[in-house]
């Protein structure tokens, strides 16, 4: 029973820093050196971008995208726009054609996300790109307030902030939830020293630093991302240039969305190894390993291993164990309950907490099963989403993040 105990409170240990310990550890942390690393920015500066949109089948929506693009406040002589539309087979050509504005990359061959980038960069000639997805819709101001940091020289990418529209479903709430503790996360990471990871949604690199990634790369701004971190240069995170879009349209697409995440989750820790060494840049180490390491490895098992063993530890007359089985056994309740509402249609503000917590961890199990397999095609699934904004997003329109 010893062994038991010892098991008990490690899980419990684990599952605390991951999800409350190290937010409050990184908020104090970023809290103390917040103003020691305040620096004036020049707020003209305005080098020449090349924004860089990946569009797979988004014939539908690409004007709306376009015309957000044109309207950004930057100056148009300084932004080139440049659309990549590799293995669509919808009308994209014949939309893009009334934009001569814009720059049409196409090839018919679909290798997926990473590769159409790494095709893409062949035709940046800017010092600095900007990736965004076609659904997410940038506020005027991004291309400005995410260039203005490479005034200095240590920041080699800039991630800017993902909002999720405020739709009336669980899988609308439970991304909003969960981006608005993301996002704080986030923040804290780029106060302390450098932001572990960017999504895709909306992210920017110094074009020297870009590396070519391997074809197969499933989570490709993330390792584009932490690659330069290897490399000694800093990922800020800049709330005021944000990409906002809809959520999935359903859980079940949420459900598919996650284990994608995940499945790259794993293939990015065996790919970022040297990130794992403290010995070579001791405060990432940390910032990853608390960040993302324990998230997609350690707190699931922990999580999934303290069911059995306070069972066990109930049953040999242990009364604080056997009361947090009951716990357990009434949130995941409480989950396949929010589970079965939504798949009928119907929302249980009450239940969405349980859910989406129980989702993204059993995603962590069915990821890494698929990265094992090779499941898990690079070239990027479209998941069903709700219809988006057209033209331009307003900030009043979107769930605030953290």
């Amino acid at each position: 029973m010893e062994v038991l105990e010892v098991i008990l409170w490690a899980a419990i240990a684990i599952v605390f820093y991951t999800y409350v310990g190290y937010a409050l550890v990184a908020w104090l942390w970023a809290k103390a050196v917040s103003k020691s690393k305040k620096q004036s920015l020049q707020p003209n500066f305005e080098p020449e971008v090349t924004l860089v949109v990946p569009a797979y089948n988004e014939a539908s929506i690409l004007e709306s995208k376009i015309q957000n693009c044109l309207a950004l406040d930057y100056p148009t002589d300084k932004l080139r726009i440049v659309f990549i539309t590799d293995g669509s087979t919808d009308h994209s050509a014949e939309v893009l054609s009334a934009y001569p504005e814009v720059l049409h990359l196409h090839s018919p061959v679909r290798g997926g996300k990473a590769l159409a980038e790494n095709r893409a960069m062949q035709f940046v000639e800017t010092p600095y790109v900007i990736f965004t997805d076609c659904n997410s819709f940038l506020n005027p101001e991004a291309v400005r307030e995410m260039v203005k940091h490479y005034q200095n020289p240590k920041v080699g990418a800039v991630s800017g902030e993902k909002k999720v529209l405020d739709l009336e479903s669980a899988s609308g709430a439970g991304e909003g939830l969960y981006w608005k503790y993301e996002s704080f996360l986030k923040r804290c990471d780029s106060e302390i020293y450098s932001l572990m990871g960017a999504a895709g949604e909306l992210v920017s690199f110094r074009s020297a630093l870009f590396e070519p990634l391997e074809k197969d790369t499933i989570l490709d701004d993330f390792v584009q991302s932490l690659r330069i971190v290897e490399k000694g240069f800093t990922v800020v995170y800049e709330p005021l240039a944000f990409a906002s879009e809809s959520p999935s349209t359903s859980i079940k697409e949420e459900m598919k969305r996650k284990v994608r995440i995940c499945a790259g989750g794993w293939q990015s820790m065996f790919r970022l190894g040297a990130l794992l060494n403290p010995f070579h840049q001791p405060i990432v180490t940390f910032l990853y390993v608390s960040h993302r390491v324990l998230r997609w490895s350690l707190a699931p098992l922990m999580l999934a291993l303290l069911l059995p063993v306070t069972l066990l530890l109930g049953l040999n007359g242990d009364a604080f164990s056997m009361t947090l089985f009951v716990l357990q056994v009434l949130f995941y309740g409480m989950a396949w309950k929010g589970w079965q509402a939504e798949t009928r249609g119907k929302k249980r503000k009450a239940l969405l907490l349980p859910l989406y917590f129980s989702m993204m961890n059993l995603a962590v199990f069915l990821g890494f099963f698929r990265f094992l397999r090779k499941a898990q095609p690079a070239a990027w699934e479209k998941a069903d989403r709700a219809v988006g904004p057209t033209i331009m997003v307003r900030p009043q329109d979107v769930s605030e993040v953290m």
